[in-house]
């Protein structure tokens, strides 16, 4: 008898464990994240915004949660197949970073929820309703509406006196870029600039691209937010200066890199904000529960080693309007 109460506690000893691991694996809520292109510093560092945003709400990676990325390398056609593969994991939610990457998920499944952070879900159809989103997909837009290339363009014409002709350098394969080229021209209008479109499908239009606005005589460029552009801001700015156009770049990073003006929202702050949406869906909340949010934040920031080399003067009032002021 005794030997048989020896065995069951040496069973039940050896079996807890395994128990609890097994049920510590079940709790795990799979965070699935869905990637265009491949791992970079840049994207390495929202992704710690992000988890930082997590820690903050008291979640502790590899105990209550646990990130499952998917990388497409570059190559869309294989996203709607990491889609499926995040959804068979199965994946609590999935987490996209450009419109491309939301739409492979919204079409690889209709009850995982899906979280996006991206420049405009109305003109890409990813939602109809920002304050109740149907079906699976909320987010967090990157900017207000197209209506913000007015500002981009006024500042760029503040800034440059007399710049009479604008270029602005837009994504051709990129829907909602192509609805706010149709609100650039409202704006140029009133403004009476002349605006010269400029489109490009990849990172090697860039110099035939930059050729065509001195062709056209433009007299400063604004660069719409997109992953290319941000990816690929040195570049921008590298060519921009090799030209002498005055930039106006729309991510806070193209500043250090060499900019002369930068007008964007803070993606650090917006990928620790989706932590919000990720820490509600934990709790049980429905995704039509969860508006899309928008950004109500923008920072100006300018820099005069680039005005200097270009022989730009920065109006005071500008100076005075600038959160930040690289010298």
């Amino acid at each position: 008898m005794r030997r048989r109460v020896l065995l069951t506690a040496c069973a039940a000893w050896f079996a807890a464990p395994v128990d609890a691991r097994e049920q510590t694996a079940r709790r795990m809520y799979r965070i699935g994240w869905l990637v265009p292109g491949s791992p970079t510093p840049d994207g390495a560092r929202l992704q710690d915004s992000f988890r930082e945003g997590l820690r903050m709400l008291g979640h502790v990676e590899g105990r209550e949660y646990m990130i499952e990325f998917r990388w497409a390398l570059g190559r869309p056609e294989l996203l709607p197949e990491l889609a499926a593969e995040l959804v068979r994991l199965p994946a609590d939610v999935i987490v996209t970073v450009t419109s491309q990457t939301a739409h492979a998920a919204k079409a690889a499944t209709t009850q995982v929820p899906i979280l996006f952070i991206t420049p405009d879900p109305l003109s890409t159809g990813l939602v109809t309703n920002l304050a109740r989103p149907e079906a699976n997909v909320t987010g967090i837009t990157m900017l207000p509406g197209p209506e913000i290339i007015g500002k981009y363009l006024q500042l760029l014409a503040d800034v440059v006196g007399g710049a009479a002709r604008i270029a602005v350098l837009w994504n051709e394969s990129s829907p909602w870029q192509s609805a706010m080229m149709g609100e650039a021209e409202a704006a140029a209008h009133r403004l009476r600039i002349k605006l010269i479109p400029v489109a490009f499908r990849d990172p090697d239009d860039f110099a035939s691209s930059f050729a065509r606005m001195k062709t056209a005589r433009a007299d400063a460029v604004v660069a719409l937010p997109d992953a290319t552009t941000f990816v690929h801001r040195k570049r921008l700015v590298d060519l921009a200066l090799q030209h002498r156009l005055p930039a106006l770049l729309t991510h806070l990073e193209g500043a250090m890199d060499g900019a002369l003006m930068v007008f964007a929202t803070d993606l650090n702050v917006l990928f620790r904000r989706a932590a919000s949406y990720v820490n509600r869906l934990m709790k049980g909340a429905a995704v039509g529960d969860l508006p899309v949010e928008q950004p109500t934040t923008f920072r100006l920031a300018i820099n005069m080693k680039t005005a200097k080399a270009l022989g730009l003067t920065i109006p005071p009032a500008i100076l005075a309007r600038a959160d930040e002021v690289i010298e």
